[in-house]
């Protein structure tokens, strides 16, 4: 069993996402506008990039050295965690009802609470993989599994970033169908909330049942891509500039992979 003994900079790493996404809530009381469409294009690629780079590096790769060469289980865990976390994801997906953050979906404009329900719960099923990978990368540096403390501090730094437009893509909207600022801020602090809740859940588990910790950390990098390729990457391709989202993953993912590989 592994056991918890968080270090300073792993309880930062456990906070940061939530702050991120806590930053971007508060841009309700700096904007007077939603975010600029180019500008949000380019951040959804970014938050792209960043999880497709965490998704390898800081999960995959972690899962796979925790097997020595020749060993089956080398490919066989990661790529069963992986295929299990796409497939949670889409469950998730159709059974929960939600809508997608950044369109304007009937209702929105309505004021209704079910609207704004739906609204935070995209935002929530987005968050819980990044909140289970943070957790899970802290549980393997803690059990000295194929990851360190500064990579796992690395990687919510990482998050923390892409969450910044999450949170803004909660609050903005939510100001402009007459929710006051402070109640849009709240929102979007809200949604951020299941990040740190998640990284502790999967931290609690993988102390307990250490030998699960390679499947989990491919089950979350599984969820991660999922999230991806079904909602940022899409969303960010919408309408014109599209290369503007090509140009953000670019970014984001080399930014990541370099701070994972020289600092992690």
């Amino acid at each position: 069993m592994l056991s918890i003994n968080l270090s300073t900079k792993l309880i930062i790493a456990l906070l940061v996402p939530f702050i991120g996404t806590s930053l971007g809530s508060a841009m309700v009381f700096l904007l007077r506008k939603q975010v600029k469409e180019k500008l949000l294009k380019l951040l959804l690629g970014f938050a792209s990039g960043v999880m497709i780079a965490a998704s390898v590096w800081s999960l995959l790769l972690p899962a796979m050295n925790s097997y020595e060469n020749g060993d089956f289980r080398k490919w066989f865990v990661p790529a069963l965690g992986f295929i299990i976390g796409i497939i949670f994801l889409f469950l998730l997906d159709i059974l929960v009802p939600h809508m997608h953050v950044n369109k304007k979906e009937e209702g929105l404009n309505d004021k209704k609470i079910s609207s704004t329900l739906k609204m935070l719960l995209a935002i929530i099923i987005h968050n819980i993989p990044e909140g289970l990978a943070v957790g899970l990368v802290i549980a393997s540096a803690i059990n000295g599994q194929g990851t360190t403390e500064q990579a796992a501090l690395i990687l919510a730094i990482g998050i923390a970033i892409q969450n910044f437009p999450e949170g803004a893509i909660v609050s903005m909207p939510l100001k402009e169908t007459g929710v006051t600022k402070l109640k849009a801020f709240w929102y979007g602090v809200l949604s951020g909330i299941v990040e740190p809740l998640a990284a502790l859940l999967a931290l609690l588990i993988t102390s307990q049942i250490s030998i699960i910790l390679p499947y989990a950390l491919s089950f979350a990098a599984g969820a991660m891509i999922y999230v991806v390729a079904d909602e940022l990457i899409p969303q960010a391709n919408e309408g014109n500039k599209s290369s503007l989202a090509t140009i953000g993953v670019s970014i984001g993912f080399v930014l990541m992979m370099i701070l994972d590989v020289t600092l992690g």
